[in-house]
């Protein structure tokens, strides 16, 4: 099914015959410079097999898109919850006696929550490599078991300096599982799927905020009632880190790497999956790695827009999902109280992004409509700065779960507007190192000497949440400028698209036929 075309076939002498027509019709074009048929996606390889045009009927790829929903997502889903449940179990462990059982003074805590981001930064990029040479669900499956062992680890700590190294490796290893999502996203759903999808997965942040509050807040209690020769924060991190083992096993034996190897498609529904994404212009990946295509990465302002947004917005992230447990102690409510009455915060979350999700696709505008959850993370801020009373305070933090909206959009703007596989591997790097350094700053701004009110935290979150809003201003009208731009390069005289020019694995600066979303 994969086989290429062979030397002087008809089917190769048909797309040498269309770039050769560009060529002549559009002279230098610059995307010309990088039509090579041997460098292409293999998408185009497999598609160059078929004898005749794929057709899918509207019935067809309906029924295809909910059997790619019904295998995928669910455990995309899980795996993600488990993510975010994870990184942020410290904060749970953190009123069930981590900090006094290792022994934690000054701003110690603080670099437990910091030294996980310098583990995913330390490993970001190597990793996105390794994503575009390895078989990307192979390669994500072996991290997930690889983190869930490293959480394990944690309950056998006994200082701060044996923390440190355990949080180091788990941020090494989960360093792998947002941009292999977006990746996965980018290669089995449309342009207008994808902010939906990304927002689905992503909203199990939230319901695993629910799980982890719930299940802390019964260990907690259990095993008071119930002393066992373990601490509770001990069997916390056990039972959710051997949890994450067994997921992660299921995922590495389930989850294809592509549409060609998926288990669950059969041979028709194979070659239908690769087709229906041909009007994003990308893709379904490239081993070679491009120089020109990392250049144009770094010197794209758009990309270098996203970092910062990833770079501001996530100093609040870092804050909060490190401290929220000891901000709600903070609002007058005890230690086991503030596992609960966290749980709600887990479904503000989820109606946010899913809310914003469908009605970004649905309108066709992810980057303004995630612009309202944003607000509502601004407004949660100064109910918790100014509110008089503990349930005001608690009603702006439960907004505040609001604020992945942006991240989720511009994760989704990664998926669906960078083309070029090293390009798209390149600028998630970019945009995930820089949302390590927010993170690590973030609980830094927590200051132990300002405890438990943490006046400088809120004021600076405040702050870059509204600069965080202005840059995702600035690249919706940023891309409204170069979809103009590249409407007057197709309308130009002699314009001529050449066949298979989606499958080209060319940029989405170089493609003439590429539509940013917005």
């Amino acid at each position: 099914m994969t086989n290429q075309p062979s030397p002087g076939s008809p089917k190769l002498k048909e797309l040498e015959a269309g770039v050769a027509a560009a060529s002549s019709s559009a002279g230098d074009a610059k995307f010309l410079q990088h039509v090579d048929h041997e460098n292409a996606d293999v998408a185009l390889k497999v598609l160059e097999s078929e004898d005749e045009p794929v057709v899918i009927t509207p019935e067809e790829e309906r029924a295809l898109l909910r059997k790619i929903d019904w295998y995928l997502m669910p455990l995309m889903c899980i795996v993600y919850g488990l993510n975010y449940l994870d990184k942020t179990t410290i904060s749970y462990a953190s009123v069930m006696g981590l900090k006094t059982d290792l022994h934690l003074v000054g701003q110690q805590y603080s670099w437990l929550g910091s030294m996980f981001y310098f583990g995913y930064l330390f490993w970001e990029y190597p990793t996105n490599r390794l994503l575009q040479l390895l078989p990307l669900g192979k390669w994500s499956g072996v991290n997930v078991i690889l983190w869930g062992a490293v959480l394990c680890c944690m309950a056998a700590t006994t200082d701060f300096a044996g923390a440190m190294v355990v949080r180091f490796l788990l941020g090494v290893f989960e360093a792998a599982v947002t941009p292999g999502f977006a990746l996965f996203t980018s290669q089995w759903y449309t342009a207008a799927e994808q902010g939906s999808r990304t927002a689905i997965w992503f909203s199990f942040n939230g319901w695993f905020q629910i799980l982890g509050g719930v299940m802390a807040y019964g260990i907690a209690i259990g095993t008071e009632q119930n002393p066992l020769t373990i601490k509770s924060w001990q069997m916390l991190f056990l039972v959710i880190g051997l949890f994450t083992c067994v997921l992660g096993g299921l995922f590495l034996f389930f989850m294809p790497d592509n549409q060609l190897n998926a288990w669950f498609l059969t041979d028709k529904e194979k070659i239908m999956a690769v087709e229906r994404i041909r009007k994003n212009q990308q893709g379904v990946g490239n081993k070679h790695f491009k120089w020109y295509q990392m250049k144009e990465a770094l010197l794209d302002p758009v990309a270098w827009a996203f970092v910062f947004y990833s770079f501001i917005a996530d100093i609040p992230n870092g804050g909060i999902s490190n401290f929220f447990s000891q901000l709600i102690v903070s609002f007058g409510f005890t230690n086991e109280q503030s596992l609960l009455v966290a749980v709600p915060a887990g479904a503000v979350e989820v109606i946010a992004l899913i809310l914003c999700g469908y009605i970004g696709d649905r309108f066709k505008n992810r980057l303004l409509v995630s612009l309202f959850g944003m607000a509502a993370t601004i407004l949660g801020m100064f109910l918790i700065l100014f509110a008089p009373g503990s349930v005001g305070k608690l009603i702006g933090y439960y907004l505040t779960l609001a604020m992945p909206t942006g991240f989720v959009a511009i994760l989704s703007m990664i998926s669906t507007n960078v083309a070029g596989y090293t390009k798209k591997t390149t600028v998630a790097a970019m945009y995930l190192i820089a949302y390590c350094v927010g993170n690590i700053i973030g609980p830094q701004l927590f200051l132990a000497s300002e405890s438990p009110n943490y006046p400088t935290a809120k004021i600076v979150i405040t702050v870059c949440l509204f600069l965080a809003a202005v840059d995702v201003v600035f690249i919706y009208f940023w891309y409204r400028r170069l979809n103009a731009k590249k409407a007057a390069e197709r309308a130009a005289p002699g314009y001529v698209k050449i066949v298979g020019q989606e499958f080209y694995d060319l940029t989405d600066g170089e493609n003439p036929e590429f539509v940013f979303a917005l």
